[in-house]
């Protein structure tokens, strides 16, 4: 049987979804990178995010933008690993810490959210300005995937600039994820680790912001979006902000190519969500049946002669 780079192919061993996703997370692969230029966005006068870039040596060469997901940052291992792939292969390339990640904790007043376009509108129209004249391909994690989503469906003024985009396991429904990770005894495996990262958040905002709304500890990430996300945001509560942020409602509305990958076994978000939605004839679904969240390790090496299939996917999608 002849091997299909473009089709995801798990070992037996692996087609487990929480396997696939533990296993993606802790097995970081190469994430050595050259030093890395700082750029701090300002969203706000109480609010900048840290923007890390890797310049290509062609000054013509198509920058791409990723973002990361959720209790993620540009430290993240598969964010660094993409980044050093694609840098090496002649892109420029961006690396987003959403507001209060990263190294840019403690530089906003404010956590970022599920339904944070503007901010990742700001940081397009940033690097605009300093490639005025190069095309800009966005990849977008997990929640950051549905931001991104979001952004492309939504009818405003946006930069015109974005080639293409691809949202890796995006949780297009923003409740029905929630309710998994909060409710679920395997959800609530995964809620704890989110749930460490968000509260360091926090605490690194208290400090530098005195006046900042400070939520009280909360254990779930449903909890952390009823009493800080949705009223920070200006949501009557989580249910409106489910509602209003959720890129489903937004996916007949793309026009710009992109692509969305996303398992059918991600733990956190139900396959069938796909088809019961409308989608833009710009957008092409890719949904193989093994992968996890992000995970994607394959039978098989790819032509870089790792296993990491996610990896070889973005990279392949952008280099045209």
């Amino acid at each position: 049987m002849t091997f299909n780079h473009y089709s995801f192919q798990s070992k037996i061993l692996f087609r487990n979804k929480y396997i696939q996703t533990i296993l993606g997370s802790i097995v970081s692969g190469n994430t050595n990178l050259p030093e890395c230029k700082l750029h701090k966005v300002l969203i706000d006068h109480k609010a900048k995010l840290a923007l890390f870039e890797l310049p290509s040596s062609n000054p013509e060469a198509t920058v791409i933008l990723l973002a990361h997901g959720m209790g993620g940052c540009s430290d993240s291992s598969y964010m660094r690993r993409i980044a050093r792939k694609l840098w090496i292969r002649g892109f420029t390339v961006f690396m987003m810490n959403q507001l209060g990640s990263g190294i840019g904790m403690g530089l906003s007043d404010r956590l970022w959210n599920g339904g944070s376009s503007d901010d990742l509108d700001m940081t397009l129209n940033y690097i605009a300005k300093i490639y005025p004249n190069t095309a800009i391909d966005v990849v977008g994690f997990s929640l950051s995937g549905n931001i991104l989503l979001k952004y492309l469906g939504e009818k405003v003024d946006k930069i015109n600039k974005i080639r293409k985009a691809i949202a890796v396991n995006p949780p297009i429904d923003l409740k029905m994820t929630s309710y998994f990770l909060s409710k679920t005894n395997w959800g609530r495996m995964f809620n704890n680790y989110y749930m460490r990262q968000v509260n360091l958040q926090v605490e690194a905002m208290a400090e530098c912001f005195s006046d900042a709304f400070i939520p009280p500890i909360k254990s779930t990430i449903l909890e952390f979006d009823e009493a800080y996300t949705a009223p920070v945001s200006g949501y009557k509560n989580s249910d409106d902000y489910y509602s209003t942020c959720s890129a489903k409602n937004y996916l007949d509305d793309i026009d710009v190519p992109t692509t969305i990958l996303c398992a059918r076994d991600d733990p956190f978000i139900d396959p069938s969500i796909f088809k019961s939605i409308r989608m833009s004839n710009a957008i092409e679904l890719n949904t193989p049946e093994y992968g996890g969240h992000m995970g994607y390790l394959s039978r098989k090496p790819t032509p870089w002669g790792d296993h990491r299939w996610m990896d070889f996917m973005i990279a392949d999608s952008v280099k045209s």
